[in-house]
């Protein structure tokens, strides 16, 4: 009776730690901050291409807030390393980089973000704010 209780409890222990280890390695591969840097695989059968979107334009800009406009600029940032590890990775295995035109749409929007955020600045009336503001912006 002692060895069938330590045996099913071994048995237990290992199923338990078999099942929670190939739950964390599948939380793990959705989960991996790395995946962040490369672009979702299509499939090769889509025969549409992908059509991306435009950069932002300044007076679409302006009516935003100050938290959006940084909420954005962030998304922006997050967009640019992705596809610079992507053009990287592809560069390195002697593969073309599809759709190299959305870069420069993400550097224009990071730029006229910066843009609208040092007009704020300026238009301030507070100095002390004005100085705050464009310390901030200048460290984007």
């Amino acid at each position: 009776m002692l060895v069938s209780r330590i045996f099913g409890r071994t048995l237990f222990a290992a199923a338990k730690s078999e099942t929670y280890s190939a739950t964390a390695a599948a939380t793990s591969v959705a989960r991996n901050p790395l995946q962040e840097f490369f672009e979702a695989d299509r499939s090769i059968d889509d025969d549409k291409p992908v059509v991306y979107g435009r950069s932002w334009k300044a007076p679409e800009l302006r009516l935003k807030s100050w938290d959006d406009l940084n909420k954005l600029w962030y998304v922006l940032l997050k967009e640019k390393n992705m596809l610079m590890t992507q053009r990287q990775m592809l560069h390195s295995q002697n593969l073309r980089f599809p759709n190299p035109e959305r870069i420069p749409k993400v550097r224009k929007s990071m730029c006229r973000i910066k843009q609208v955020l040092t007009e704020r600045a300026i238009e301030e009336p507070d100095p002390r704010r004005s100085a705050e503001m464009k310390r901030m912006t200048n460290a984007l």
